[in-house]
């Protein structure tokens, strides 16, 4: 047996065991990544609420502006997407950074028109994301419907 251990194989595998036995009373992750979340934080807190700019009956109508109040503790750079659609068909789609630095900040104000709508009603989608270096990682969403 002694002989085993002396040889290079031998001292190979007692070093693999070795290294075993201290990481696993340890508790040391020799792989890190392979564990790493890529979501929000399950601590995460976020809200996303509809505001009405020039509304006069406390709806959104056609041809009226919005934006949202934003909170998150996910990220510093949160975005919303708005898409709102007719039939099923998406007549207009807008995004806007909501944090201090976001270069165009007039692009918060979201007019609920385009040139593919042109009046009537539609359903809408708000979605509160950030960019997580790799994809879009959802943190809330917002159904509202606009009045013709």
């Amino acid at each position: 047996m002694f002989r085993l251990f002396a040889a290079r194989f031998g001292r190979l595998f007692l070093g693999i065991w070795f290294v075993i036995l201290v990481t696993s009373l340890s508790g040391m992750n020799l792989v890190p990544a392979a564990s790493k979340s890529h979501g929000p934080s399950p601590t995460s807190t976020s809200t996303l609420t509809l505001v009405l700019l020039n509304s006069t009956d406390a709806s959104p109508h056609w041809g009226q502006s919005v934006t949202f109040t934003v909170s998150t503790t996910a990220t510093t750079e949160p975005y919303v997407s708005t898409d709102c659609y007719q039939n099923g068909v998406l007549v207009m789609g807008a995004m806007a950074g909501f944090f201090p630095s976001y270069p165009w900040p007039g692009s918060q104000i979201v007019i609920l028109s385009s040139p593919s709508w042109t009046g009537g009603p539609a359903s809408c989608t708000a979605e509160l994301y950030y960019f997580n270096g790799r994809k879009n990682i959802t943190l809330k969403t917002l159904n509202f419907s606009v009045y013709a």
